[in-house]
């Protein structure tokens, strides 16, 4: 007579432990008035070692200069973008706290890109890029990146824009350091209903989203 098994142990709930809350999250454009909370987001060495975020606006030797003294040149140059009434990116808000940016603009704008070897047009079609990210410790991997990258698209759409492109990055093994998330990853892409286009290199590639204009 065979007797019966042992009762089997109970499941382990995976959703047992602390969960982190949803986060709601506003997104609104940099404007002169909103230029307070891009400085504080962006922090005294300016995100990336001085970037301000100038990186693929001005020439390589214009920008690499503006990176010392924690890139205040670099920095003077955002600001009197914004001050003209441009609107180089997005702010995306924690209640009344930034915690994350985006760079977007129509591709023409970035001459960074257009000396990229990687980055170079595959068609000769118009399109906006988004060229940068930047979101705080406290909020990475959180979603920030993907509610960035809905709000860029609607925004897109509103200065008649028709695509929408961006350049992630991919490490070796999918996965890589925060300091040079500033691409953006394709699962953050993907998730916010870009489509890979082309892969120029092992670790690049390029993503589009058709948006459908809302102003001629």
């Amino acid at each position: 007579m065979v007797g019966s098994s042992p009762p089997a142990p109970p499941r382990k709930n995976k959703e047992s432990g602390p969960r982190t809350p949803r986060l709601r999250l506003a997104v609104l454009p940099l404007t002169p008035e909103r230029w307070p909370d891009f400085e504080a987001l962006f922090g005294p060495r300016g995100a990336y070692g001085g970037c301000w975020c100038m990186f693929f606006r001005l020439p390589r030797k214009e920008y690499s200069a503006g990176c010392a003294d924690q890139g205040a040149a670099n920095k003077r140059a955002m600001r009197a973008l914004v001050r003209r009434g441009a609107t180089p990116g997005l702010l995306a808000y924690d209640g009344d706290t930034p915690v994350g940016w985006c760079a977007l603009a129509p591709r023409e704008e970035y001459a960074g890109l257009a000396r990229s070897r990687i980055a170079k047009p595959i068609d000769d079609r118009p399109v906006w890029s988004v060229t940068c990210f930047f979101v705080a410790r406290t909020h990475r991997r959180r979603g920030v990146t993907v509610a960035l990258l809905d709000a860029a698209a609607k925004h897109a759409a509103a200065q008649g824009g028709r695509i929408l492109e961006g350049y992630p990055t991919l490490g070796s093994t999918g996965a890589w350091a925060d300091v040079t998330a500033f691409h953006g990853t394709v699962a953050a892409f993907a998730k916010a209903s870009f489509a890979e286009v082309a892969r120029p290199s092992k670790t690049r590639a390029v993503m589009r989203r058709t948006v459908r204009p809302t102003r001629s």
